[in-house]
This record gives C-alpha cells, sequence and structure tokens, in this order.
C-alpha cells in the first residue's frame, strides 16, 4: 500500500489533506502541538523536546520523518514506535476513507492513482493515532518546508524553526530568504516562534514573519542562549539560567540543539502550563535522549551520521576534528540523485583519509560509480565500493574509523547490516 502511494510523489499543499482530516473528524485539533521546522536539526530538537516531555510524565506523541529502518519509527508513542498491527489497521482505515471521501468529492484521479501522497496518508496516521491515545501533547517534526506541509493542519501550542540553509532549493526557493520564508509560514497568530541560530538574512525574515501574522518572536542570541560542550553546559532563558547540563547526543552543534530545544519547552510552558516541564524532567530528558543516525556509535571503529547538506557535513567535520586520531579515516559516503555530493564531501576532507562510495536499496539512492564520477579530483583517494552490503566489509578492512555519511537511507541500512 504504502509503495503505491509512493509512487504518486510529492504534492506540496493543504486544501487536499486539510480537507480529509477534516472528513475523518479533525483528528489534528484534539491535542496541542510542538511544530518543529528546520533545514538541520530538526529531528533532534523534536527528540529532544520529547524526551523532556515524556521525562515530565507526559503522555507524548512524536511524528517524525524519514525513518531509518521501519516506517512505524515515524509515529510514537511515549518514545515507542507503534506496532506493525496498529499501523496496518491505520493505513487500511485512511485508505478506505480517502475513497469514500474522494468519491464525495467527485475528485477526478488517474486510473489507480491514490487521493493521497505517502507522507499525507501517514500524516492523518499518525493525527488519528494520537488523538485516539489522547496524548497530552504532539512533538511534530515537518517534512519538507513548513508553509505547505502537510503537518500544518494541526494545531500548534508553539513553533519553532531550528536552522535555514540550502537544501530542496527545487521546492522551496534559491536563496536563503526563499528557505526563510517557507520555513516561518508554520507560525501562527499569538502562538510563540521559537527562531533558531540561522544566518542573517534568513533570521531578518523569520522575525519579519513572525511579526506579520502576529507571532511572539523568541530569537536565539537576544531572549535565550547556550554555552559550552555537551557533557556540561549553561543555557539561558531571559533573565533564568540552568548550568550544569548534558545531553546524550554527541557534537558540539547538539548542544545549539538543546538550547532551542530548552527555548522550545520553556515558550510551551509559558504558553501551556499544564505542559510546562520541571527542572529535573529537563535534566533527565536531555541526558536520556537518544537519536539513531545522528553521531552514533555503531561499532567502535563504525561512526553513523546522516548528514546530507553541506552544514549537516560541517557539523559532523567539527565533531571529527575533536576526535583522537588512531589509524587511518574513510568515509563511506551514499547519496539520493537529487543531492550535491561534492558538498556534502567537502567539508569532511580535512579529517578523512579516503573515500568510498556505494549506495543502498533504496530507489532514489544514486549508483555508486555515478557518486565516484563526481568526485574524482578530489584530494584524497575515491574508490567506488559498490553496494552498501559490499562496502560496508571493504570499508572495515581499512585501518581506523570507518564514517558512514550522506543519506538517512544508508545509515539505515547499515544499521540492518550490523542488527542495531
Amino acid at each position: 500500500m504504502l509503495s503505491r502511494l509512493a509512487a504518486g510523489g510529492v504534492r506540496l499543499g493543504l486544501d487536499r489533506v486539510g480537507s480529509f482530516l477534516g472528513w475523518l473528524g479533525s483528528p489534528q485539533g484534539t491535542f496541542p502541538m510542538v511544530h518543529v521546522a528546520g533545514t538541520n536539526g530538526k529531528g533532534s530538537v523534536t527528540a529532544l523536546v520529547a524526551a523532556c516531555l515524556q521525562a515530565q510524565g507526559l503522555r507524548t506523541g512524536l511524528y517524525t520523518s524519514p525513518h531509518l529502518q521501519h516506517v512505524n519509527e515515524r509515529i510514537r508513542l511515549n518514545g515507542q514506535a507503534i506496532s506493525d498491527a496498529q499501523l496496518d489497521d491505520l493505513l487500511v482505515e485512511v485508505a478506505d476513507q480517502a475513497r469514500s471521501w474522494a468519491a464525495a468529492q467527485a475528485m477526478e484521479l488517474p486510473e489507480d492513482a491514490p487521493p493521497l501522497t505517502y507522507y499525507e496518508a501517514l500524516t492523518a496516521c499518525a493525527f488519528l493515532a494520537f488523538a485516539r491515545a489522547e496524548v497530552d501533547v504532539a512533538v511534530v517534526e515537518v517534512g519538507l518546508g513548513g508553509r505547505l506541509d502537510a503537518t500544518r493542519t494541526g494545531s500548534p501550542a508553539v513553533t519553532t524553526v531550528t536552522s535555514v540553509g540550502l537544501d530542496h532549493c527545487e521546492v522551496l526557493g534559491p536563496d536563503l530568504a526563499s528557505v526563510a520564508y517557507e520555513k516561518a509560514g508554520i507560525f501562527r497568530r499569538s502562538v510563540p516562534a521559537v527562531i533558531g541560530p540561522l544566518p542573517p538574512d534568513a533570521a531578518r525574515v523569520a522575525r519579519s514573519h513572525a511579526g506579520e501574522v502576529g507571532a511572539q518572536a523568541i530569537v536565539w542570541d537576544r531572549d535565550f542562549a547556550v554555552q559550552g560542550g555537551p557533557e556540561d553546559f549553561r543555557y539561558r532563558w531571559r533573565d533564568r539560567t540552568l548550568s550544569g547540563l548534558q545531553t546524550g547526543l554527541q557534537g558540539a552543534h547538539q548542544v545549539r540543539n538543546a538550547g532551542v530545544a530548552l527555548a522550545t519547552l520553556m515558550a510551551l510552558g509559558e504558553q501551556r502550563p499544564d505542559l510546562a516541564c520541571s527542572e529535573s524532567a529537563l535534566r533527565t530528558g536531555l541526558d536520556q535522549v537518544r537519536h539513531p543516525g545522528r553521531c552514533e556509535w555503531a561499532a567502535s571503529d563504525v561512526l553513523l551520521d546522516g548528514a546530507h547538506n553541506v552544514e549537516a557535513s560541517q557539523a559532523l567535520a567539527d565533531y571529527l576534528a575533536t576526535l583522537p586520531r588512531h589509524g587511518g579515516r574513510t568515509l563511506l559516503v551514499g547519496v539520493s540523485g537529487d543531492k550535491d555530493v561534492r558538498a556534502v564531501v567537502a567539508p569532511l576532507l580535512s579529517q578523512i583519509d579516503r573515500v568510498c562510495t556505494t549506495h543502498c536499496a533504496h530507489p532514489r539512492a544514486k549508483p555508486a560509480g555515478q557518486v565516484a564520477e563526481s568526485l574524482v579530483d578530489l584530494s584524497v583517494p575515491v574508490l567506488p565500493a559498490g553496494p552498501i552490503e559490499e562496502a560496508l566489509s571493504l570499508g572495515r578492512q581499512f585501518d581506523g574509523l570507518l564514517v558512514v555519511a550522506g543519506s538517512l537511507f544508508l545509515v539505515g541500512a547499515v544499521r540492518d547490516l550490523l542488527t542495531l
């Protein structure tokens, strides 16, 4: 069923999915939502926010995309992915209801074309699951952009933009200002709008849009800030300071993400005192959070990171720079067909000794040979290593550390091979 839906491609817009959710009884309006957009960091921020809310004892839904290994991962209740049986039941219900809704709307569809996209159907499943579980709050990650993303049909108590970079430019626009406008499209009147560490042009657009829609802008380095490393950092929220914080996520960039998550939680607590987190819950959530595939040590010699654009690769390079160099370092890279692999690899060149190119079975994956062709003039050796099932073994034959990056789908495939 999901394969058939995926064949329909991406169709941004709110009218269709909004109408369908109304047909279902508007489940998305039955719970408050923390809505998080951003080029990078939004997955980590949603994981951090959800972990703290769970530590507070609140029944918490979490909706993210894409998944690493199993589609169930996208829909979680109190940290646990919904079961195969739950997802099966939801998908069958959504498919049946979509056919009835389309018929009632007299929609003209090509033969065998589904009325909803893959992402719209899963979003509907998530909203139904959260409504029926009677969650206290749902933490919802935007899939693409924000302004026209299906998740924008929900009812946010706080909105957050974690970062803005040049990604999905064919859809979101050619420059940072255009991308920022799409991300800030999740802002709502009278709803706090947390704005993370954005580039100056993007930050101006986000602040301006918050003012236009009547959202209360909460801005990085003005209203909140962080200082320190993952094992000991300090957080400032207006005139309040929390010291001696630590997070279970690796890398200096995760301290920034933790700062954005804390601002989101503080804003949520002010907006909805019944959803406020105690200091103890904040510390517990930050420390216990897990986010697979992001600077994740899969083995003592294998580091996994889903970095697939220049900003994410720079964050990975910064993390690698903090590690001792014992032996060589091999980058095992694979990308989707629409990604600029040179932009992914360039920030990492000072931290690696060789590149092996690969691909996983995902239909969007670029073949290893084509990836290698794009990298032939690098300052380090480049070796096309074939499909990931072969490339992983080859990469581990080199002395030292193997770094896997370029795609979350690739990271998921490696986790499968390593039975994580």
